[in-house]
């Protein structure tokens, strides 16, 4: 890839971002906000924060689905077609352990890429009427923190001493638990 394609690619995201995020925040300032100001979460979320206002709130979670189409959906269905594609050309790897490899190269991407955009879709696209308080706080910690902390694990587990250590951990628990 060429680095002036590369600079328009980054630019291009960086705009997008931008624009969706500046288009939310003009939003929700023309909202008005009266009375007990304490949001019910574990920061300050978008849909705790929109729980807060006096004003009708139906547009700006209107434009939220939609705007999230761009910033979630297409990158997502992006992921999933070039998984085909590699997919696809992992199945014409002749050899058994050649295919092992690489499929075990693609696991650990698409294991945390499934539980970001996953956690993502269901707090932001999903409806949230019908969601249990608890659910509405939980899922959003786990894209922004569970993620993140899980990352280096499942990344590394692909390394032998990893998944030793792993493995002693877990005996190591279990052993406790009947124990005690």
């Amino acid at each position: 890839m060429e680095p002036g394609f590369c600079r328009k690619l980054v630019s291009l995201s960086w705009l997008l971002s931008l624009s969706v995020v500046l288009m939310e925040v003009i939003s929700i300032c023309m909202l008005k906000f009266c009375g007990f100001n304490i949001i019910d979460h574990f920061f300050c979320d978008l849909f705790p924060l929109l729980e807060l206002s006096c004003s009708d709130t139906s547009m700006v979670q209107t434009e939220i689905i939609l705007l999230s189409i761009p910033v979630l959906v297409l990158p997502f269905a992006f992921i999933i077609i070039t998984y085909i594609f590699i997919i696809s050309s992992i199945l014409n790897i002749p050899t058994i352990t050649g295919r092992q490899k690489a499929f075990s190269t693609c696991s650990s991407h698409l294991t945390v890429v499934s539980l970001f955009f996953g956690t993502l879709f269901s707090s932001y696209v999903l409806p949230t009427r019908g969601k249990s308080v608890n659910v509405s706080k939980i899922l959003p910690l786990l894209y922004t923190v569970m993620t993140p902390l899980i990352n280096p694990m499942i990344y590394s587990l692909r390394n032998e001493e990893m998944k030793t250590a792993l493995r002693k951990f877990v005996t190591y628990i279990l052993a406790s638990f009947r124990v005690g």
